[in-house]
């Protein structure tokens, strides 16, 4: 079995992924930017500050990298990682950046793609969607105190994803070479707009949620007050205008390719998540 560092593992993709690997007999290490009280599978490795890389990649085979939110130069960060890795001759390393990251070449997180495209090492790429789990996260706040879900990307739709199914391509893509040295947009099954995922949401929960579009300028001072470093907000206010122009509304077949099942469903992802929204 490989041994495989998982960056991100705190996170809603990471967690899921690190239980699928674990219950698939592998032997999993998850880094975190946190030095104290590290429990026997966590290695203490800020990719931020470029602290603990060495101690990181010690013994490893494989990994799975994931930027930390709230960064921008996701070159910058993915450099020292992926030129150790090299070094380090690791087997595997599956980068997951977001669905229209390779629409822009100078773009640091297609820097980063490129980076990693040309270094040697085996890897894949993936990106995906907007998450399904963004409405119990991230847009939560006003479902709870106003019932409302404040966006400003019009009545364009998107192929949300749940973080599980992107959880189980990453594991497929660790664990086998089946895929090598291949990129991939991850879309769910249906494509929605945001009424109709406050509809879906309505009738899971038994609560009136409802959709209401927000100006950017709006939206942006939500993010400052959440505590978001403005270039961070800039970056989502950019990535959220290209939701309104359309570019999330493909429903493409690849996880079911990559994985042999079909991806879950918003509706099953609301009534998973439902306690969220009470």
């Amino acid at each position: 079995m490989a041994k495989i560092l998982i960056l991100g593992a705190s996170g809603n993709v990471g967690s899921a992924l690190v239980q699928q690997l674990t219950a698939a007999g592998e032997t999993v290490v998850r880094a975190t930017s946190k030095k104290e009280n590290l429990q026997a599978d966590q290695v203490h490795y800020d990719i931020a500050q470029n602290v603990g890389l060495e101690a990181a990649l010690e013994g490893v085979d494989r990994a799975f990298v994931l930027m930390p939110p709230g960064y921008t130069n996701q070159d910058v960060l993915a450099a020292p990682l992926f030129a150790a890795a090299r070094e380090r001759g690791l087997k595997k390393v599956v980068f997951m950046t977001a669905m229209g990251a390779n629409a822009d070449p100078n773009a640091p997180m297609r820097k980063a793609e490129i980076a990693l495209e040309q270094s040697g090492i085996p890897y894949n790429i993936i990106r995906p969607n907007w998450f399904m789990q963004n409405f119990n996260s991230f847009w939560i706040q006003g479902i709870l105190e106003q019932g409302k879900i404040f966006l400003p990307v019009g009545d364009a739709k998107g192929s949300f994803i749940d973080a599980r199914d992107i959880a189980s391509v990453a594991a497929t893509l660790l664990t086998s070479d089946t895929f090598a040295n291949r990129d991939f947009d991850l879309t769910g099954a249906e494509s929605l707009d945001h009424h109709e995922v406050a509809a879906i949401l309505s009738e899971v929960t038994g609560k009136t949620i409802t959709y209401q579009e927000v100006s950017p300028e709006a939206m942006r001072s939500n993010l400052l007050a959440a505590g978001l470093p403005a270039d961070y907000s800039e970056f989502l206010l950019l990535i959220l205008s290209f939701f309104k122009l359309g570019y999330s509304a493909a429903v493409l077949p690849t996880v079911e390719e990559i994985t042999g099942k079909a991806p879950i469903s918003f509706r099953q992802y609301a009534q998973d998540y439902r306690q969220a929204w009470l």
